[in-house]
């Protein structure tokens, strides 16, 4: 088992940056693909990014292509969102999750395929 608890929401002008931070505990974090979904009001959970156990495999939703990039510190323990050019769509509820996989460069988009998640964080983009 795994606990996620993702750090570095806010408030930021359309334009800007933030940072997002998902520090994982519990099982060793390399046997764990890992993504970052949001979720804005009245709308469904959707992924905005997702890497392989090894990070060397990644992917993107079309929205946030060139904009967004996921990574991932095995060492240390965490996953990384930077995210640029924010616009208010991009508004929501941030979340990690964990997915365990034996395979070192499987990418999973779907929420059915992670079993482990954070508890979220507000990201909010005013125009």
């Amino acid at each position: 088992q795994v606990q996620l608890v993702e750090s570095g929401g806010g408030l930021v002008q359309a334009g800007g940056s933030l940072r997002l931070s998902c520090t994982a505990s519990g099982r060793t974090f390399s046997i764990y693909a890992m993504a970052w979904f949001r979720q804005a009001p009245g709308k469904e959970r959707e992924n905005v990014a997702a890497i392989s156990r090894s990070g060397g495999f990644t992917s993107y939703a079309d929205s946030v292509k060139g904009r967004f990039t996921i990574s991932r510190d095995n060492v240390k323990g965490t996953l990384y969102l930077q995210m640029d050019s924010l616009t208010p769509e991009d508004t929501g509820v941030y979340y990690c999750a964990a997915g365990a996989t034996p395979q070192t460069q499987a990418v999973r988009t779907a929420t059915g395929r992670y079993d482990y998640w954070g508890q979220g964080t507000q990201v909010t983009v005013s125009s």
